[in-house]
């Protein structure tokens, strides 16, 4: 059970969504690595963050380069595939084997663009359990995912506890905050704005709207970056000229470095994908989902939680870490809480980061002594 496959979910039963309608029969496409011991007792979920996808490990089909959790995955390294059966699904919406607004809506024969159904978080995690039933797995050592994919890791601790004997959390919120709405806003309103967006419609129009969503892109990048990190990369260093041009091309080192994020993202992303993932992360409020307190959306939890924050991180601050884990204290769980020290801003987690690396690695070999597994597991 290794490699990259697709699974076809909802045909007996549809899955209800959280706006109302019901789903089915959709499509997952997932990848895992390493191997699932005899009582099914090794698996991690990974959940993957917004413009990510099921290629944690490469190399990436469209764009040939490593998988975004390369770092992390592997024999000997924190998520150790001698030991681990690892599992990551493109999120239900998405654009890359999953069904999303670009596959075919059977009630019209075309694509559902925006006539695809609103989807949230917890929908994601839902059809992430059926992938799980599907594969016979009925709980997971670890669930872990860093940003949106630590959204889905707390909505798996809330939704299914007995299901989640551990999970790691990374850099993310129980809430999406209202800048966050704002940056997702701006996003959208530029593919939007898109001539070549047709209302959503524009694969029957034969066209994609790669301005807006080049543009989308490089307003989100920022945000996952630190003024540190950006002044150590770029400073204000020229772009391939000793002197300012007066004029509206790249002049800056840093300009460039943005127009090439925006040209080669929209090689590997749909744009109304895009629009569903950013609102489905605009939606999550766990607290909202348990009468406005998050301590009980863990009440009698028996999950071991480790959850990490980086200090230069902007867009989920450790601050919002801190409100998960007194909510979690306050539910009387079990939890460990690790602020890295980083200049690398957000995106610190998909990086190479030691301490991180190692903390985390040292939380699983915990988890895993307490559960009674032993490190040759799988062998």
């Amino acid at each position: 059970m290794d490699g990259q496959k697709s699974v076809r979910l909802g045909v007996k039963k549809p899955l209800r969504l959280d706006c109302g309608v019901e789903l089915g029969p959709f499509s997952v496409a997932y990848r895992t690595s390493g191997k699932l011991n005899k009582d099914k007792s090794n698996a991690i979920l990974v959940c993957h963050a917004l413009t990510g996808d099921q290629y944690f490990i490469g190399p990436h089909p469209t764009t040939g380069r490593p998988g975004w959790w390369e770092p992390m995955v592997g024999p000997g390294k924190p998520l150790d595939t001698d030991r681990f059966f690892i599992i990551c699904a493109n999120v239900l919406g998405g654009c890359i084997g999953t069904t999303g607004p670009t596959d075919i809506n059977a009630a019209t024969g075309k694509p559902y663009g925006l006539r695809f159904p609103v989807i949230t978080i917890a929908d994601m995690v839902r059809a992430q359990a059926l992938l799980l039933d599907e594969l016979g797995i009925s709980d997971l050592f670890c669930v872990t995912g860093g940003s949106m994919g630590g959204m889905q890791a707390l909505q798996w601790a809330a939704s299914y506890p007995e299901r989640v004997f551990s999970a790691v959390p990374i850099a993310t919120a129980a809430r999406h905050t209202a800048q966050n709405i704002a940056f997702h806003e701006v996003g959208r309103q530029a593919i939007m704005a898109d001539p070549d967006w047709h209302g959503g419609d524009y694969q029957q129009h034969g066209t994609r709207p790669v301005r807006g969503l080049a543009v989308a892109r490089m307003a989100a990048h920022i945000t996952y970056l630190s003024e540190a990190a950006l002044h150590r990369k770029f400073g204000r260093e020229l772009q391939d000229r000793k002197a300012l041009s007066y004029g509206f091309d790249a002049d800056f080192q840093v300009e460039s470095y943005l127009r090439h994020q925006g040209i080669t993202f929209v090689d590997r992303f749909d744009a109304n994908s895009y629009l569903y993932i950013t609102r489905a992360m605009d939606y999550f409020d766990l607290a909202a989902e348990h009468g406005g307190v998050l301590a009980n959306a863990f009440h009698g939890i028996r999950t071991r939680f480790c959850l990490f924050s980086f200090t230069s991180d902007w867009l989920f601050p450790t601050n919002e870490s801190k409100d998960i884990v007194r909510a979690l204290n306050a539910a009387a769980a079990d939890v460990s809480f690790v602020e890295i020290e980083t200049d690398k801003g957000h995106d610190a987690f998909l990086l190479d980061e030691p301490e991180f690396h190692a903390t985390l690695a040292g939380f699983l070999d915990g988890a895993a002594d307490h559960r009674g597994s032993s490190r040759s597991a799988t062998k």
